[in-house]
C-alpha cells in the first residue's frame, strides 16, 4: 500500500469561503486570539509558556487534540501513543496541539453489572467534555481520537456543537484472537459463558479461549458498535476514508494519524467545519452503510444524536425505509465469518461505499478529504476474489440488517437486527424480567424455554437509567443453543456483537408508564418484522389504572442528572434542558 494521504482534494473544495474567525479594527484574527493577544492577556500567555510554547508558537493556530486514552481498555489503550503522531503531523502544517483527555466506559468490560449504565451516559459526558474544554480555551481547530464504543459518537457530537475546523479518528480495530484453530473474538467469550454453563465447553477450555480472544489493542474486532460506528464516521464525511479502518495495532496507523493532524491545518485554511459536512443526505449514506454491513442496533441512537447536534431532521422511520431499500452485502461478525482487519484488506470502507453508489443509494455530500463521498467511493480497490463484501447480483439479503417496529407494545418505536438470522415472526409467551441481572440468571438455570419471548424492562434511558446493552443475556441465550428459538424485548439497548430475534429500544421505556410496563408472565407477544408491527395480547386498561413509576434508582450525582434530562430512545437518547428552560429560551429569542 502507497502512502496515506487525505487532503489531495482540498486544494479543490468548492463553494468553501475561507474561515475568518472575526474582525477587529480590520484585522482578521483566530478564535484562539481572545486568550492570547493583547497587553491584558499577558497572564494567560505567561500560563500558556509554562507548559512550553514560546512567542513563536502563540502566534500560530491552536489546535485541540482531544484524546479518549486509558488504561482500562484496549480499544483505547494506544491512543496516548497515536496521539504522538497527529501532534507530529499538526506542527508539520504549521500548527500548536492542545493535547486533552475526556473519559472512556469500556462496553465489554462493565457488560452485565451495575457499571453498565454508565456506558450510554458516558457518551454526553464525552460530548459536554470535549465542547466545554474547546469553547473555554477558545481553540481553533479540533482532531477528536475515539476507541471504544460511546466515544465515537460522543467525539462527532462534540464536534457537531463547536462547529470549527475539525476531523474524528478512530484508533481501529483490534486483530481478530486464535482459538483452536479458528479466528475469534470477543463475542466468542460472551456466548462461550453460555455454553459453559449449559454443559457445552468446560472451563479450561473457556479460561483457554479468554486468554485468546484479545491479543492486543483495539476495539472490539467484529461489525460491533465501534467498527459500525467508524464506518459512519467515514460515510458521514467527518472521518476521511480510509483511515479509521487500519487496525489499531498497524505499523500504518502512525502514518495515518499524522496526516490527520495535517489534515486539520488544511480544514482550518479551508474554512471547512462539519455544518458543512453534516447534512440530511451524508446522514442517510452512513446509516446505510451501516444496514449493507449488518451494524450495531446503536448505531440507531447513536446517528440520532448527531443529526440533532448537528440541526438534521431524520426520525428512526427514516430509518427503516432507508434499511428497507439497502441490501446486506458484508458478510461481518457477529453474524458473519469476517473481521473488520478482514473487510479493510478486501477493500474497506470505499468499497461499501462503491457498492452503494453501484446501488443508486449514496447521495452526493462532501468529506473532510476534499473530494465528495462519491469521488471517494470510485476510488475503492477491490481485491479480486474477496468475498468479504458480496456484489450487487449476489447480497446475503436484499433489505439492511435493521428494521423498526411499532405496535401496541411500542407505540414510539423499537429496533430489531435482522442480519444473521431468517426468523421475522415469533409469537411466545413473556417471560418478564425488572432487569438485566433477574434475566441472566434465569438463563443460565435453564429457566427460558424454545418459544419464550423474554422481556427485560426498567433498562431504559431513564428507567436503568443509561439503558445497559444486553450482550450478557444474549450471548447466554446463544451459547444455551436458545438463540433461533426465542425472542428478546427489552426498553435496555442490545451490543453491536448481539444477534439472533433481539428487539431493544422499546418506546415510550417502562420507567415512563410505556406499555412495556404493564406486561405479564404469560402474555402472548407477536413480533412480526414485514408487518413492521410488535404487538401484545392483553387488556391494559385496569393495569396502567394500578401501575405506579418506580423510585428512582440514583437521586443524586450524574446518574441522576442524566435521567432527569434523558429524552426517549426514539430520538436518539440525548440529554436536554428541561422542558421550561427550553420554553424560556424560544420566547427570549423571539
Amino acid at each position: 500500500m502507497g502512502p496515506i494521504r487525505f487532503n489531495e482534494g482540498l486544494a479543490a473544495e468548492r463553494g468553501c469561503a475561507s474561515r475568518k474567525s472575526r474582525v477587529s479594527g480590520g484585522r482578521e484574527f483566530m478564535n484562539s486570539d481572545e486568550i492570547k493577544k493583547g497587553v491584558a492577556r499577558a497572564p494567560a500567555r505567561a500560563m500558556l509558556k509554562a507548559t512550553g510554547l514560546t512567542d513563536a508558537d502563540l502566534e500560530k493556530p491552536l489546535v485541540g487534540v482531544a484524546n479518549t486514552w486509558s488504561e482500562v481498555t484496549p480499544c483505547n489503550f494506544h491512543l496516548r501513543q497515536l496521539a504522538e503522531s497527529v501532534k507530529a503531523g499538526i506542527r508539520e502544517a504549521g500548527g500548536i496541539p492542545i493535547e486533552f483527555n475526556t473519559i472512556v466506559i469500556s462496553d465489554g468490560i462493565t457488560m452485565g453489572t451495575e457499571g453498565m449504565k454508565a456506558s450510554l451516559v458516558s457518551r454526553e459526558v464525552i460530548a459536554d467534555s470535549i465542547e466545554l474544554f474547546v469553547r473555554a480555551h477558545r481553540l481553533d481547530a479540533v482532531v477528536a481520537l475515539s476507541g471504544c464504543d460511546k466515544t465515537i459518537p460522543g467525539c462527532m457530537m462534540a464536534l457537531a456543537r463547536l462547529d470549527l475546523p475539525s476531523v474524528m479518528l478512530y484508533g481501529g480495530s483490534i486483530q481478530p484472537g486464535r482459538f483452536e484453530g479458528r479466528a475469534v473474538t470477543i463475542q466468542d467469550v460472551f456466548e462461550a459463558v453460555g455454553a459453559c454453563a449449559a454443559g457445552r465447553m468446560t472451563l479450561e477450555e473457556l479460561r483457554d479461549l479468554e486468554d485468546h480472544a484479545c491479543p492486543g489493542a483495539g476495539a472490539c474486532g467484529g461489525q460491533f458498535t465501534a467498527n459500525t460506528m467508524s464506518l459512519a464516521g467515514a460515510l458521514l464525511g467527518l472521518s476521511p476514508a480510509g483511515a479509521n479502518e487500519v487496525p489499531a495495532t498497524d505499523p500504518r496507523k502512525e502514518a495515518v494519524a499524522r496526516e490527520t493532524g495535517k489534515l486539520a491545518l488544511d480544514l482550518l485554511r479551508r474554512g471547512v467545519t462539519p455544518s458543512r459536512i453534516l447534512t440530511r443526505e451524508s446522514v442517510e449514506n452512513a446509516f446505510a452503510g451501516v444496514c449493507a454491513t449488518g451494524g450495531s442496533t446503536n448505531a440507531v441512537l447513536h446517528l440520532l444524536a448527531i443529526a440533532q447536534e448537528a440541526g438534521v431532521a431524520i426520525t428512526i422511520d427514516d430509518f427503516d425505509r432507508i434499511s428497507d431499500r439497502t441490501p446486506l452485502l458484508a458478510d461481518l461478525k457477529p453474524f458473519g465469518r469476517y473481521t473488520a482487519p478482514d473487510l479493510e484488506r478486501a477493500g474497506g470502507e470505499r468499497l461499501v461505499a462503491r457498492r452503494l453508489l453501484d446501488a443508486g443509494l449514496l447521495r452526493e455530500a462532501r468529506t473532510v478529504s476534499g473530494k465528495s463521498i462519491s469521488e471517494e467511493a470510485r476510488q475503492a480497490r477491490e481485491v479480486p476474489g474477496q468475498d468479504v463484501v458480496r456484489p450487487l447480483s449476489n447480497p446475503l439479503e436484499s433489505h439492511g440488517g435493521l428494521a423498526v417496529l411499532r405496535g401496541t407494545l411500542a407505540p414510539d418505536g423499537c429496533v430489531v437486527k435482522l442480519a444473521g438470522h431468517t426468523r421475522r415472526k415469533h409469537s411466545g409467551p413473556a417471560r418478564v424480567f425488572e432487569s438485566e441481572e433477574e434475566a441472566f440468571e434465569a438463563v443460565q438455570r435453564g429457566a427460558i424455554r424454545a418459544g419464550d419471548v423474554v422481556v427485560i424492562r426498567y433498562e431504559g434511558p431513564r428507567g436503568g437509567p443509561g439503558m445497559r446493552e444486553m450482550l450478557a443475556v444474549t450471548a447466554a441465550l446463544v451459547g444455551r443453543g436458545l438463540g433461533d428459538s426465542v425472542a428478546l424485548v427489552t426498553d435496555g439497548r442490545f451490543s453491536g456483537a448481539t444477534h439472533g430475534l433481539m428487539v431493544a429500544h422499546v418506546a415510550p421505556e417502562a420507567a415512563v408508564g410505556g406499555p412495556i410496563a404493564l406486561v405479564r408472565d404469560g402474555d402472548v407477544i407477536t413480533l412480526d418484522v414485514a408487518a413492521r408491527r410488535l404487538d401484545v395480547a392483553a387488556d391494559f386498561a385496569p393495569r396502567r389504572a394500578a401501575w405506579r413509576p418506580p423510585a428512582p434508582r440514583y437521586t443524586t450525582g450524574a446518574m441522576a442528572k442524566y435521567a432527569a434530562l434523558v429524552s426517549s430512545a426514539s430520538e436518539g437518547a440525548v440529554t436536554r434542558p428541561p422542558v421550561e428552560t427550553q420554553a424560556s429560551a424560544r420566547m427570549a429569542q423571539s
